[in-house]
């Protein structure tokens, strides 16, 4: 791989915008584009590239680079973890940055501290520490270093699994069927999808292995009613939908129009007749008054700091912290609150996270048990068994990207008594 001048100048530029960790990095490095025109398909992998890694290495980087400025940033990172040799890189350096670049190579990383080898900030690592010994941290903050994987749903509305893979190659895109979705695919590389025929006429949709695992868990019945409580651009709306073979009802509740606007497209390949979009001011909304003790199932996919996804947004380890987890708690309590009161007797509710932390996950469904008694918690595991899925965390979903290959999320699922 060659890299030029401008590469590096386009890059610097574009880390320096990400690094005021003001608004997300893939906003940014859009924005950014949108601005650079000009760069063509190489350069934008490049600088793509670059910055999800100084992102995803960070804490590494800032060890090494004593003087940290975005460019001596991106130097370290290239020379130091991307392995660029320094006879590439020497023809673009200035004054004394090839002598700098030269003795960081030499810096040993031995006894460096454990958040430094596991890339993460030290409040997190001290929260994980609490639950897992230092090896599985380790192990942990390694995997998130890697990027994900791209998972696809067949949509059984329209394909089924074996009909899309042999299709998927014979159009030159290699996958696999994942380990536990019944309907995920995991495709080899980051094949551009947006225009083939399985993604327009709606057989296939990008979604985590992890986030298909939480349909299997609300099992809709056919005629149910069923609400996504903070259904986003519907991913999981359209999975239920499917699920219940297009009878039913699924209401897709969110509080931004926006994200209801990405599920109409959505909406429309799917094929699906049974699926409701709706807005809501908040989780007070009317409209979920008038669905009170209604409900057969509800899915909450609460907002949280996004822990669990740290291989796609490695920016949210530098934009969390432990205030903003506070923050969110109230919100996940609330929110939680406001969607069991759909449940008719007998109905279930699905809280789930992209998360690792105990904070929004373990204490959040302790504390809504403590205070509603009439609501017992299921086990995660005996669902999944029901739906032939062989994948066995305990009473609650617990994925972990080292271990499943799949974003960290978490699930509990609660039953309303009769």
């Amino acid at each position: 791989m060659t890299i030029h001048r401008h590469q590096i100048e386009a890059a610097t530029e574009a880390l320096r915008r990400v690094l005021k960790f003001d608004r997300p990095a893939d906003v940014v490095l859009h924005d950014f584009f949108r601005e650079h025109r000009a760069l063509g398909q190489h350069d934008r992998a490049f600088v793509a590239e670059a910055v999800f890694g100084v992102l995803r290495r960070k804490r590494l980087l800032d060890h090494l680079v004593t003087t940290v400025t975005p460019l001596r940033t991106l130097l370290a990172y290239l020379a130091r973890i991307a392995g660029v040799s320094a006879r590439e890189l020497t023809p673009l350096l200035k004054g004394d940055e090839a002598d700098w670049l030269g003795g960081l190579k030499a810096v040993a990383l031995d006894n460096l501290p454990l958040a430094v080898r596991a890339d993460l900030p030290d409040w997190l690592v001290e929260r994980l520490s609490s639950r897992m010994a230092e090896a599985e941290i380790l192990a942990l903050g390694r995997g998130l270093q890697q990027p994900a994987p791209l998972d696809l749903r067949v949509n059984t509305l329209r394909a089924e699994r074996h009909g899309t893979l042999r299709e998927l190659a014979a159009s030159g895109i290699a996958g696999e069927p994942t380990p536990y979705s019944p309907v995920g695919i995991r495709v080899k590389g980051k094949p551009a999808l947006s225009r083939h025929p399985l993604f327009l006429n709606g057989a296939i949709e990008v979604q985590d292995e992890g986030s298909q695992l939480l349909a299997y868990l609300v099992a809709p019945k056919r005629h149910d009613l069923v609400v996504d409580f903070c259904a986003g651009a519907g991913g999981k709306s359209l999975h239920l939908g499917a699920l219940m073979h297009s009878h039913g009802r699924v209401y897709a509740f969110d509080v931004s129009e926006k994200r209801l606007a990405r599920l109409k497209p959505r909406l429309k390949r799917s094929g699906l007749s049974n699926l409701y979009p709706q807005l809501l001011r908040n989780e007070n909304d009317i409209k979920i008054k008038r669905l009170a003790g209604k409900i057969d199932r509800v899915l909450v996919d609460a907002p949280c700091s996004g822990m669990g996804t740290l291989r796609r947004n490695p920016d949210l380890k530098w934009r969390q912290s432990p205030r903003s987890i506070e923050e969110l708690k109230l919100k996940q309590a609330a929110i939680l609150r406001a969607a069991a009161g759909l449940l008719k007797p007998g109905g279930r509710i699905v809280y789930a996270t992209c998360s690792f932390l105990a904070d929004e996950n373990e204490e959040i469904i302790a504390a809504f048990l403590a205070e509603h008694s009439h609501f017992a918690r299921l086990d995660c595991s005996g669902l999944l068994k029901q739906q032939r899925i062989d994948l066995d965390t305990g009473p609650y979903l617990q994925l972990w990207p080292h271990r499943h290959q799949t974003d960290g999320f978490f699930a509990a699922a609660l039953q309303r008594n009769a």
